[in-house]
């Protein structure tokens, strides 16, 4: 037996279950179907609406020969100490346990010192057909022979040549979506937000190359799927799921405009269009790119700023100029398009002047929704670089994440966590104070006087 699992559980994340938006393991599902293809049997235990005992008591009944774990900085924690439950069970011993997932490429001694017998280092399909294979006695393959994995041997780590990226995307099957209850992800979607979605994937991949950003899996490759085998895929899923609504999960949906030129016609002439999200760059969009989106579907697009000051964006090496955003940000609202932007705090050499053009770039360019995070450098990142010799304490790698990594800034950590409610707070008063005749004003009194209290607080801890 092979199972996949990928150690998220939503009943232990206070903020998403604020939120409520949950997305199904598209990683694992995708690896789950290759091997099926090729003719390995496998389950997946899919935690997001589970607990880890549920899925202890699950490995424990079951037994595996393998058990393969999707590893990020989310669930990094739980799946550590997963792996030290299943080494200490006696019935488990000839249990192998591989590892997968963005926060293994620069962790590698790390995972394999805390009990993983293999690495898959990267893209994850051809890899794990190799080594479970290998595992299984099912191929000719040495380890030794497969590459993109990472072990121990004679108490030292090897790690093979680097696996070559997968050049066309239409030799994957589609996602084994049916290997899990997607029903479960739809139904609270559609409780909680009245509406439902389904993730989708066109592309692996960014040409980008932003400084906090990690690109440990698909590298800076951009691969597209042809937009006919997409277009099959959306229908797919409205004959069998009939979904609201889909999230293309791609970094930079829009960075061929050729695609996309091809992607319009072909979901019009195949009466495909369902309505859709995603996100992309200022600059790899246009009033003719805008309205094509728009009559493929597009209701929302989420487009990356990070700041508002151009001294930020520029330390980022986000290569664009903050009105272009503005602008179109502005170009999407007026054609109805919802506009949706990321916005990062507490960046290297960021003042309060600058944290206060943000607040000027959110008021001006307006979008309908914004998401804002104190910064923090993710290990292999130019950004980890920069500030790694500014870090504040010599964190536990077993029982902490990047998440909790602090360094010196301009201000100290607990200024930028008001500089976040001072945002969040002057933004949406703006908001609601340009609703005209529908505005609140007991919302708007709320709104100022949190709005205040983070300035205040700013100014104690400056």
């Amino acid at each position: 037996m092979i199972l996949l699992t990928h150690g998220y559980f939503i009943a232990e994340d206070k903020i998403e279950q604020q939120i409520m938006k949950p997305y199904p393991p598209m990683g694992l599902l995708y690896v789950s179907a290759y091997l099926k293809e090729n003719g390995f049997d496998n389950t997946i235990f899919d935690s997001t609406f589970s607990s880890k005992e549920k899925l202890k008591d699950f490995i424990l009944e079951n037994q595996p020969k393998i058990i393969a774990f999707y590893v990020n900085i989310v669930t990094k924690l739980n799946v550590l100490d997963l792996i030290r439950f299943i080494k200490s069970q006696e019935n488990l011993k000839h249990t192998k346990i591989i590892l997968g997932g963005p926060d293994l490429t620069y962790n590698i001694d790390n995972y394999l010192n805390n009990g993983a017998d293999f690495l898959v280092i990267g893209e994850g399909e051809q890899t794990m057909l190799e080594l479970v294979g290998c595992l299984l006695e099912k191929n000719n393959l040495t380890l030794d022979a497969i590459n993109g994995i990472a072990y121990r041997e004679n108490n030292n780590t090897t790690q093979n040549p680097s696996r070559e990226k997968l050049k066309d995307l239409s030799e994957l099957p589609l996602p084994n979506r049916a290997g899990i209850n997607l029903e479960k992800y739809l139904a609270v979607w559609k409780e909680r937000h009245g509406k439902n979605t389904i993730s989708v994937s066109t592309q692996r991949g960014c040409p980008y190359s932003c400084n906090w950003c990690s690109t440990a899996i698909y590298g800076q490759s951009y691969r597209r799927r042809p937009v006919d085998k997409v277009v099959e895929e959306l229908q797919f899923l409205r004959k069998e799921y009939n979904p609201d609504s889909i999230w293309f999960v791609d970094d930079v949906f829009s960075v061929n405009h050729k695609w996309i030129r091809e992607f319009h016609a072909e979901v019009i002439r195949k009466n495909a269009v369902i309505p859709f999200e995603c996100i992309t760059r200022a600059e790899r969009l246009n009033d003719e790119i805008l309205q094509l989106l728009k009559e493929a579907g597009c209701f929302r697009i989420w487009i990356g700023a990070e700041s508002g000051s151009q001294k930020i964006i520029d330390k980022m090496d986000r290569r664009v100029g903050v009105n272009t955003v503005r602008e179109i940000i502005q170009k999407a609202n007026k054609i109805g398009i919802e506009t949706g932007t990321f916005i990062m705090v507490g960046y290297p050499s960021e003042t309060e002047e600058d944290i206060y053009e943000t607040i000027h770039h959110l008021k001006t360019a307006n979008p309908t929704h914004f998401t804002i995070t104190v910064a923090y450098p993710i290990k292999g990142t130019v950004l980890y670089s920069e500030v790694e010799k500014d870090f504040t304490k010599n964190l536990d790698w077993a029982t902490t994440t990047d998440r909790q990594i602090d360094f010196k800034r301009t201000y100290s950590r607990k200024y930028y966590d008001f500089a976040v409610r001072k945002i969040v707070n002057e933004v949406n008063y703006f908001k609601e104070l340009n609703k005209g005749k529908n505005k609140k004003f007991s919302k708007l009194a709320k709104l100022k006087i949190k709005a205040t209290l983070a300035t205040i607080g700013m100014k104690t801890f400056k």
